[in-house]
């Protein structure tokens, strides 16, 4: 039986990142705004912005209060609704409610991404929309935005699961109004927690910094685009100086040290993900009891997972493989067979009124995720994909005797 490589092992944090550490930890000057200019904070927004091509980054303390700090920047009326996916991590649906909105879902289909139809049906009674491009999958943003700038709604998008992918040679996160990043250690870039927020509206970025907790004077330490004074900026500092609240999710400078070494990294990264993706996903297509959906032609993905369709199988059969699987070293989470997976809709409770998404209730009891991180070597990838064939082998074998 192959032996099963640790998949839940995150990036390891580069050798360069240490100096600045050591130095931080001796001068115990954590806070963003101690320093006049150019802490590592401020630089980790400036060198994130240029990397992406975006005008302005604000770091903050996660995606989630990104997400969270978008909507309230957008200044959305209280009760606004906001359309989300259906498949989408419980930080989404939450953040729009601790924005004082109302989460509206659609559905999404077998490929994990948004179900235009049911998109488009909704979109005339929401007030913003966030498109989370759940586990790296990219929904169809050429449809998406010619609709939402059609009817002038802002989109925000989620890519928490995106850094690095691009769609039609643009990065994802720079195609809606504001795009919001993770740092937690299951991510591309691992400072354990930490979000990032980009956009290159300057009274969006002015509203967002000062929410995030820039308090008195702070915000001129908050430059534009390459670190230059900009006009523009300076103003909307101005307007909104004292007049809307401060919710103090700020990123510290410690974090800021431990994720600046790994964006050199991010290219090399990006490409080893996607190498071994698509290794595994070929041989995982082998089987006809499996299913990797395809890509939409615009994406160029930047994966660090890899999910897959169950084919014929009942639920029985389905957690009779998920068992073999976890049995060999290899767990596969399947969204919807859990009373507390985060990813499945009808779990959170907390919305009051869950809606009933019949499509994407299908898809989630029999869509399997397994973690590929982009360390992993070809025979380790080997290694995974020979214990999902293994364990699928085993249970249709048993089913068939």
């Amino acid at each position: 039986m192959a032996q099963a490589p640790d998949v839940h092992q995150a990036e390891p944090i580069p050798a360069a990142a240490r100096e600045a550490i050591d130095a931080l930890l001796q001068s115990g000057d954590l806070f963003r705004y101690t320093a006049p200019e150019d802490a590592p904070v401020a630089l980790l927004e400036r060198e994130f912005a240029d990397m992406l091509g975006s005008r302005y980054a604000l770091a903050v303390s996660s995606c989630s209060a990104a997400l969270f700090l978008s909507l309230k920047a957008l200044d959305l009326p209280r009760d606004a609704r906001v359309l989300i996916p259906g498949f989408t991590f419980a930080a989404v649906p939450s953040s729009v409610i601790h924005a004082d909105c109302v989460p509206v879902l659609c559905e999404v289909g077998d490929n994990y991404r948004i179900d235009m139809d049911d998109f488009a049906a909704k979109l005339d009674d929401v007030q913003a929309v966030i498109i989370s491009h759940m586990r790296g999958h990219t929904s169809d943003m050429d449809a998406i935005m010619a609709l939402c700038e059609a009817r002038g709604i802002p989109v925000v998008e989620d890519a928490a699961h995106s850094l690095g992918t691009t769609w039609h040679g643009r990065n994802i996160g720079t195609i809606g109004k504001i795009g919001c990043f993770s740092f937690q250690s299951y991510k591309m870039i691992n400072a354990g927690e930490g979000g990032i927020m980009v956009t290159d509206d300057a009274e969006l970025i002015a509203r967002a910094v000062i929410m995030s907790g820039a308090y008195e004077h702070n915000w001129k330490k908050h430059k534009g685009p390459h670190g230059e004074n900009s006009s523009d900026l300076a103003e909307a500092f101005a307007r909104w100086q004292n007049k809307v609240p401060l919710y103090n999710l700020r990123l510290n400078n410690l974090s800021a040290a431990v994720i600046r070494p790994q964006i050199p990294e991010l290219a090399r990264r990006v490409r080893d993900g996607r190498a071994g993706h698509d290794h595994v996903a070929a041989r995982l297509n082998t089987s006809p009891y499996m299913n990797v959906p395809e890509k939409l032609a615009p994406e160029v993905r930047a994966p660090d997972s890899i999910q897959f369709n169950l084919v014929g199988l009942d639920e029985t059969g389905i957690r009779a493989f998920a068992k073999a699987s976890e049995a060999r070293g290899v767990k596969v989470q399947v969204f919807g067979l859990s009373t507390d997976n985060a990813r499945a809709f009808w779990n959170w409770q907390f919305l009051g009124q869950v809606p009933e998404l019949p499509q994407t209730r299908a898809m989630l009891m029999r869509a399997c995720d397994v973690r590929l991180p982009v360390h992993l070597t070809r025979d380790q990838l080997d290694a995974v994909a020979d214990i999902l064939l293994e364990a699928m082998d085993e249970v249709t074998k048993a089913a068939a005797a």
